[in-house]
């Protein structure tokens, strides 16, 4: 495979990113009308990003021994996840007004005949229960980070896998907020300027969080973490879900002694996603088949765009790689 001398020591991962930000930009530019007041802000931040995330890759090549250059050069697409997905909150309006969450009530209550978001903690309402289940919802971070570490410490070109197929998978998922936003179960108790929920939809009554529950630790951290953090819109598909699914994998595949536990963990969030009222059990459904279908494309991605950077592992990152050899048995 050929590489032009401004992308030759570019992977997957760095096509990925840029590509997300370049598409991004472009679609600011082109339906930002009315809803997106400081679209021009957002479109000089976009260029700015892509031109420090290419400089970096070049001051890497350049000083491959420099050991800060080298762990952003690698870790730097983690770094980017907060902040392009709290930017789908403020793009979601710009194909359409209010949000499709009128549709996935009416899904949850012709599949389920209730409404599990709304069912699920009040037939558990109990401490210990609810404090599993956020504390399950909270490892999502965790995850996230602490594989992505143990892999850059342990073997580099596994790494390189795991953030390239997360990365590929949490863009396609910022991609479907911007255009199908869903806000998910709070949407019952939480005014949202501008838009109501159609009468046919909502409930006759939304109980309150059981006094147990809102006297967890974990529960108080993730309220904190969702009023700091969360961006409005992005409940479908569950990308807690289609992410999390999505760490298990490479623990199977490279950190075989926890997979298990991690495997465990993973369901629970899955189960708590609903259970916390974060989203509707159709949008975890959702997330899974969103997992199962872009893992295997992120890999089939990552194994076409991999050999330039691994052609620059230092000696002593670059010994035989059993792992990935029996993972593709």
């Amino acid at each position: 495979m050929r590489t032009n001398t401004v992308t030759r020591h570019y992977t997957f991962v760095d096509y990925a990113t840029q590509g997300y930000l370049a598409l991004v930009a472009v679609l600011i530019l082109l339906l930002h009308g009315n809803a997106v007041p400081l679209w021009p802000w957002l479109v000089l931040a976009h260029a700015a990003c892509i031109a420090v995330v290419h400089l970096l890759i070049l001051g890497h090549a350049r000083f491959p021994s420099n050991r800060l250059l080298d762990f952003l050069r690698h870790y730097y697409p983690i770094l980017l996840y907060t902040g392009f997905y709290r930017e789908t909150g403020e793009l979601n309006q710009m194909t359409m007004t209010g949000y499709l969450d009128p549709t996935f009530i009416r899904l949850d209550q012709a599949i389920f005949g209730a409404q599990p978001s709304l069912t699920f903690m009040q037939s558990l309402p109990f401490w210990p229960i609810s404090e599993v289940m956020y504390a399950s919802y909270f490892s999502y971070y965790l995850m996230i980070a602490g594989v992505g570490l143990a892999l850059f410490l342990r073997e580099r070109r596994q790494f390189y896998h795991y953030v390239s197929v997360v990365s590929f998978v949490f863009y396609v998922c910022y991609l479907i907020y911007i255009f199908f936003p869903v806000m998910g179960p709070r949407i019952f108790q939480q005014a949202i300027s501008g838009y109501e929920l159609p009468l046919e939809v909502q409930p006759d009554v939304v109980p309150n969080f059981p006094a147990a529950v809102q006297a967890g630790l974990f529960f108080r951290i993730m309220v904190w973490i969702y009023n700091t953090f969360e961006a409005p819109g992005a409940a479908f598909p569950s990308s807690h879900v289609a992410v999390a699914l999505t760490t298990v994998y490479f623990s199977f595949r490279y950190l075989r002694p926890i997979r298990f536990i991690h495997l465990i963990v993973a369901l629970l969030l899955c189960l708590s996603t609903v259970y916390c009222r974060y989203h509707y059990a159709v949008d975890v459904v959702a997330g899974v088949m969103t997992g199962l279908v872009l893992v295997p494309l992120g890999n089939w991605l990552y194994f076409r765009f991999r050999k330039p950077l691994e052609q620059a592992v230092p000696a002593k990152a670059a010994a035989p790689d059993n792992a990935t050899q029996s993972g593709r048995s």
